[in-house]
């Protein structure tokens, strides 16, 4: 496979089977070349200002508006109804999601999404879902395009090959992938296979301010992999399946082609790839703890300056050497939702009960922090220079909105560690009015 680097740049590709399939000088010629079809794929308002103008033109076999009327599709597990259950402001945590052994529960990557908390509603353009997908067999002439938002997709066990319209990309643990809002996907995979998703109606992400970082650190634009193009001229007598999430329901219409019949494109609005290992981590040298904002890898923003819709956080190996300092995560309440999962390893903060392929959410201003072992061990450990999440790799979903957490996330599931709060219960006064 072949990827463009640069993350939002302009990019231009077109299938080496085909030279000269893009049009020259402009978008829309009278005939496009290969007798293709032209069609703009639009990420963002027509007058949006020129540094948030997204769109992208495809050059296409058959337009994709040539399909059968869209019916109902059964949503299974995924739901945008965060009234459901009743609210729950405790610490939740989850023990790994399971996924289902092919001969008796075949399940692909969309009949595989399972929603387990969320807040807002994608026909006002605002909000945030949080998905686990669990699957064991390749989608099979069907796609899937988001009419809602963006899929911002972290893969936790086995790698997914994402065909898009805009060419294919190889997606494995510890990378991540976004799939903006209407773009059609297809995921192959190769066994069992396990992940996280965030996804965000009504902004798109972007690589945060760095501020007086500078110019350099954090994800660095150039390590953004965008796939080349390529294309499928294939018939599908039985009919091709297009699945779209519309106002956060399912529904599916017919088509005898294959929708992955872009020969050549050009813009700035197209699918991505990032490897993890790739962020350059910024931390403490001196004394104390960096607040976790340093380790922003992309953000949604919202009208608020500074307020985030979403972040996607990571907790990367790193070095730890802040003097006179408990290094280990802080006590914390925060007016931020913090939905965090484990793609490999052991997290720092705590090592026991959160597992890769877990999850837990501490909502807003619910506290948290380190377990009672994490807390003995970092004050009573020689502070010298130390691999911190040495072959770890946690992430954070961050959001400013308040996250409901669905039916299936707190009972069906049958995977909540009830016991989750009694990982602080150890911990004891250490208070000595006469010791200061």
């Amino acid at each position: 496979l072949q990827y463009m680097s640069g993350f939002g740049n302009e990019h231009v590709s077109e299938d080496p089977r085909c030279p000269g399939a893009l049009p020259e000088g402009q978008n829309n010629p009278q005939v496009c070349p290969y007798g293709l079809y032209a069609e703009q794929l639009s990420g963002s308002a027509f007058t949006c200002p020129r540094p948030t103008n997204k769109r992208s033109w495809l050059y296409r076999i058959l337009p994709s508006v040539c399909h059968k009327p869209f019916k109902p599709l059964k949503e299974g597990q995924l739901t945008h109804d965060w009234d459901e259950v009743e609210p729950d402001p405790n610490q939740l945590r989850w023990k790994p999601f399971e996924i289902p052994k092919a001969p008796q529960n075949k399940l692909d990557f969309v009949s595989g999404l399972h929603t387990l908390c969320g807040a807002g509603d994608p026909r006002g353009r605002n909000g945030i879902a949080v998905h686990i997908f669990v699957c064991n067999t390749s989608m099979l002439d069907r796609c899937l395009y988001n009419s809602d938002g963006d899929f911002l997709i972290v893969p936790q066990q086995g790698k997914l090959l994402i065909t898009t319209e805009f060419g294919k990309m190889l997606v494995e643990p510890n990378e991540i992938c976004v799939i903006q809002q209407g773009m059609r996907f297809s995921v192959e995979v190769f066994g069992e296979t396990r992940g996280y998703i965030l996804e965000v109606y009504g902004a798109h992400f972007e690589l945060p301010d760095l501020g007086p970082i500078g110019a350099n650190g954090l994800a660095n634009p150039r390590d953004f992999l965008v796939p080349v193009a390529w294309y499928e001229d294939r018939q599908v007598p039985g009919g091709y399946t297009v699945i779209s999430k519309y106002q956060g329901k399912l529904f599916a219409a017919q088509q005898d082609f294959s929708p992955f019949n872009v020969v050549a494109w050009h813009g700035n609005y197209t699918p991505y790839k990032y490897h993890l290992e790739k962020f350059m981590v910024i931390n403490s040298v001196a004394f104390d703890h960096a607040d976790p904002s340093i380790f922003t890898v992309l953000t949604a923003k919202t009208t608020r300056p500074g307020v985030a819709l979403a972040d996607f956080v990571i907790f990367p190996p790193r070095w730890g050497v802040a003097d006179n300092t408990f290094r280990p995560p802080y006590y914390h309440r925060n007016c931020m939702s913090e939905f965090m999962g484990l793609i490999k390893g052991h997290y720092e903060a705590k090592e026991e009960g959160f597992q890769p392929g877990g999850a837990s959410l501490h909502s807003m201003m619910t506290p948290h922090g380190p377990d009672a072992d994490c807390f003995e061990k970092a004050s009573k450990a020689k502070l010298e220079p130390e691999r911190v999440a040495e072959g770890t790799m946690a992430f954070m979903f961050e959001s400013s909105l308040s996250l409901a957490v669905t039916k299936w996330g707190l009972q069906t599931s049958n995977r909540l560690d009830k016991n989750y709060y009694k990982c602080w219960e150890p911990l004891k006064s250490h208070f000595n009015p006469k010791c200061k």
